[in-house]
């Protein structure tokens, strides 16, 4: 197989053309890293255009964290969209190795267990980042630039839509892992990390409809 140039190089047209092709990579998985790179993009921009703006100076310490944390997220997860091809890649050739002999099925066996784990985490990785981006959105709703409140509530929006989906990803890999305790552990953060990132795009609308300012953060 000719070896790809990473997402992060190609132009929007390029990876969708992958995207909507009949190969299985990038899949589902990079997509959902994808669209949490363009969330923590948005933070950024939002953090960028409230910074250095008198009526927002009382929040500068906001748009400096949320800043940080938009400009290493949406490095991280393009990474990760080139980590979970590469991983889903591994699944798939596992799932092609023979299996004639004992020893053959045993190796199979082994491969899959092994490719299923690395399938299941990075989606994992990209739940994280979405709770990141997701943290240090919630504070900025009513504490940056209003003129660009909708584009805080996309960036809520994409990352919980990008949470959700690299979830189901994580869930869809884990019976192959073989290992109940694994999973039930991997699930479980899985669920928790979604659960924070949905409540905290429901806050990111309540504020945001409300259309006014509140209080600077507690330091």
């Amino acid at each position: 197989m000719e070896a790809r140039a990473p997402f992060a190089d190609q132009t929007l047209y390029d990876f969708e053309q992958s995207l909507a092709s009949a190969e299985p990579v990038p899949g589902g998985g990079s997509a959902s890293a994808i669209a949490g790179s363009m969330a923590a993009s948005l933070l950024s921009m939002v953090a960028r255009l409230s910074t250095d703006r008198p009526k927002y100076e009382a929040y500068r310490a906001t748009h400096e964290r949320a800043l940080q944390v938009g400009e290493s997220a949406r490095v991280r997860l393009l990474e990760l969209a080139d980590e979970d091809a590469s991983a889903y890649a591994a699944f798939a050739a596992a799932r092609k190795m023979p299996r004639e002999t004992p020893d053959e099925q045993q190796a199979r066996d082994e491969a899959t267990r092994q490719a299923a784990r690395d399938a299941s985490e990075v989606p994992l990785a990209v739940v994280r980042e979405c709770a990141r981006v997701s943290l240090a959105v919630e504070p900025m709703a009513g504490r940056s630039n209003l003129n660009a409140a909708s584009d805080l509530e996309v960036a809520a929006r994409l990352s919980a839509a990008a949470a959700r989906g690299a979830v189901a990803n994580v869930i869809i890999n884990l019976p192959m892992v073989g290992d109940d305790s694994y999973t039930g552990m991997m699930t479980l953060e899985a669920s928790r990390l979604l659960e924070s990132v949905e409540r905290a795009a429901a806050l990111v609308t309540e504020q945001i409809s409300s259309g006014g300012l509140r209080e600077p953060e507690v330091e």
